[in-house]
């Protein structure tokens, strides 16, 4: 293990700011981990059982493969059904179940869909089947999208015409704007995802504090980074003055990664998305401009998919929306399992279904 990361993971630290939440016994706060990848962490180290029982710990709706629209898993999985087509995507999507299939059952049917690591892949298959269309699957937030955006640019400069992208990308701050607007459920503090800020910065978070009153801070993903967030959360509410910090130095800084924005504004531009669970949110999506015509899966296909349902009984949406807890899901762990899964918040790593049910928590808890 690196030094600098064994030290986010030191017992000694991270049991002194658990001492210093605790002195914080009397206070209340519901705080939403919007990144999936927190809130694996937060489960796997038990970081909820170390915390006051005034402080409840919600996941968001931080998961690209669980958010991805019914009917947009139902495309994807129409377009793999086209003649003459490769799917690529990465793992996670094969076994996130439509309305009618998955990919990986789509390609046991004898379908073309293959699992990558990268865009870098996926470029690499379209060079060598020039008698296919190879199509990636463009899941993913603003840490993905640049690695998405660069895989375009790249099919431009060398003249690939078998490469597209079906853009399914997605931005973070839109959503979390759609929820607090919403109002559903009242949250006190953000932990920002990482991973995003590293790109974007903290910058596009201090909407929230100002228009919401409602805390940020943007943290890592080892216990000492999430404990610490916590704690810089707390002392903002206790001291009723939110504002946005960033507990994850290292890698995040307030403008973000200034090179990756500008791969992103060249190649996309700002659109509506569907988010599952949440609905339509206005700019919160990653369409391919016209200058990438060429490579925008949506205007080169003709995809037509029968109406698109959600699962029986599964909660998903409720679940991302921070609305409940997983196993208040009457599927979880009975019918819907990380090996047969009915939602896509079971499939995921970054998925809060799938965490709970790794990681023990078979209870609401706090």
């Amino acid at each position: 293990m690196q030094p600098e990361i064994k030290a986010f993971r030191d017992p000694e630290l991270a049991l002194a700011l658990v001492q210093k939440i605790k002195k914080r016994a009397s206070l209340k706060a519901r705080l939403m981990e919007f990144c999936g990848s927190h809130t694996a962490s937060v489960l796997k180290h038990g970081l909820r059982h170390l915390l006051p029982e005034g402080i409840e710990m919600l996941s968001g709706p931080g998961c690209p493969v669980c958010v991805t629209a019914q009917e947009d898993i139902d495309r994807a999985i129409a377009l793999a059904q086209l003649p003459d087509i490769t799917i690529c995507t990465f793992g996670d999507m094969l076994k996130v179940p439509g309305t009618y299939a998955s990919l990986q059952q789509a390609r046991a049917d004898g379908c073309d869909v293959r699992m990558v690591y990268s865009t870098l892949d996926a470029l690499e298959i379209a060079g060598q089947n020039t008698n296919k269309a190879v199509v990636f699957l463009g899941v993913g937030f603003e840490t993905t999208a640049p690695t998405i955006a660069a895989s375009i640019a790249m099919a431009k400069d060398r003249r690939f015409s078998n490469y597209s992208v079906l853009s399914l990308a997605k931005l973070c701050p839109p959503v979390m704007k759609a929820m607090l607007d919403g109002g559903e459920i009242k949250i006190d503090g953000i932990i920002c995802p990482g991973h995003v800020s590293a790109i974007i910065g903290s910058k596009p978070y201090e909407f929230i504090p100002s228009s919401y009153g409602v805390a940020c801070a943007v943290a890592g993903f080892e216990p000492v980074d999430i404990l610490l967030a916590v704690d810089l959360l707390l002392t903002q509410i206790e001291s009723g003055k939110p504002k946005v910090e960033i507990a994850y130095g290292r890698t995040v800084s307030p403008a973000g990664n200034s090179h990756a924005q500008e791969l992103l504004s060249c190649v996309f531009e700002l659109a509506p998305a569907r988010w599952r669970g949440v609905g339509e949110v206005a700019d919160s999506g990653y369409k391919i401009r016209d200058t990438y015509k060429d490579f925008d899966a949506e205007r080169l296909f003709e995809i037509k998919t029968a109406p698109s349902k959600e699962p029986a009984g599964c909660r998903c949406g409720d679940v991302l929306r921070g609305v409940i807890k997983p196993p208040e899901c009457p599927l979880f762990g009975m019918t819907c399992l990380p090996e047969r899964p009915t939602g896509p918040c079971m499939v995921s790593g970054e998925g809060a279904c799938a965490s709970y049910y790794l990681f023990g928590e078979s209870t609401g808890g706090k």
